[in-house]
């Protein structure tokens, strides 16, 4: 549902990549969206308009457009019984319905998820922010106490969807013109600009809540709290995230990056530093540490430079929800 959104496209791909790659997959969108033409696995398909009959038959359903859509279909999708997997964060206040985050579930640390269960309704991906860092969270406990934590997160515009990209681009080109700005998602200059709020809807201030809300719920108690800032800055695609570190005890640099490396995290190599052009497409997250101090030396406290592309680390993390819930159902057939 709401395959033509950027969230929908990303997905698609990555199923098709995925232990679901040999299902009949359908693309469903709203009227203004049906008939455009996709690929699905290693076949074309039209995506088509929402009807009354579009759950009959679906073990799976992803959520990916709009919430509006999301709240009016969603009863639908599980009346038929379909599992569900809500990408659109439209169902978070829905009693039963649990954020969660696999990548994390399988790092040695206990209690940071209520269980599944045949009653539970649906399923939230975890924000892409809030599952890097506390994947990063978990590897770094294993050195010590973590002490302090801050995060810097400096959000790009696919984070809006499509509109936000398109509004991004032609502020650019507006400004390099002279002329008057698009502000229709955007109520300020965002092109050539970092800024810690903007909308009428306060879009940044609920990213950063929604950010918060899901690393407490990840965390459980067992991983430690840590600040968290959101920035928008003038990038279309990919997230940025600087993290400080304070341990117990002075650490070498090599070995905070080696109790980092890993599944789902890359360390960067050489003098090629994480940045967005070399994150994007990529599945893993890509990581470099330094001392605070610039030095080689042991130290307490370190900067920890983290780059990935929020759509594809969004995705996996649904398409990982998604075989949680497979767990739960029936296979085979029914005698």
């Amino acid at each position: 549902m709401g395959a033509a959104s950027l969230r929908g496209k990303e997905l698609n791909e990555v199923l098709a990549d995925s232990i679901f790659s040999g299902a009949e997959i359908a693309l469903i969108d709203d009227e203004s969206q049906a008939g455009q033409i996709e690929a699905a696995g290693d076949e074309a398909t039209v995506i088509q308009r929402i009807e009354e009959d579009s759950f009959a038959h679906v073990d799976f359903v992803f959520f990916t457009g709009a919430e509006e859509m999301t709240r009016k279909h969603w009863k639908e999708a599980l009346s038929a019984g379909a599992s569900i997997v809500d990408s659109s964060d439209a169902l978070e206040d829905v009693p039963g319905v649990l954020v969660r985050a696999p990548w994390i579930l399988e790092e040695p640390i206990s209690g940071r998820a209520d269980a599944m269960n045949l009653n539970t309704p649906a399923i939230i991906p975890a924000h892409p922010v809030a599952v890097v860092l506390a994947l990063l969270v978990a590897r770094l406990q294993k050195l010590g106490e973590l002490r302090r934590i801050s995060a810097t997160v400096l959000e790009a515009a696919s984070e809006y969807g499509r509109a936000a990209i398109d509004e991004l681009h032609h502020q650019t080109v507006a400004l390099l013109s002279f002329q008057s700005l698009p502000k229709e998602i955007y109520d300020t200059q965002v092109a050539f600009n970092v800024v810690p709020s903007f909308g009428e809807s306060k879009m940044l201030g609920k990213s950063e809540a929604r950010i918060r809300r899901h690393y407490q719920l990840l965390r459980g108690g067992q991983l430690a709290d840590a600040g968290i800032q959101l920035l928008h800055v003038p990038v279309f695609h990919g997230v940025g995230l600087s993290l400080a570190v304070e341990f117990d005890q002075p650490l070498p640099v090599e070995r905070v990056e080696a109790a980092l490396h890993g599944d789902h995290i890359e360390i960067a190599a050489g003098d090629a530093p994480p940045d967005s052009l070399r994150s994007a497409g990529q599945s893993d997250v890509i990581v470099q540490a330094r001392s605070q101090s610039g030095t080689d030396a042991a130290t307490s406290r370190f900067w920890i430079w983290a780059s990935f592309d929020n759509l594809k680390i969004a995705s996996l993390n649904a398409v990982a929800c998604a075989m949680e819930l497979r767990k739960l159902r029936p296979q085979g057939e029914v005698q």
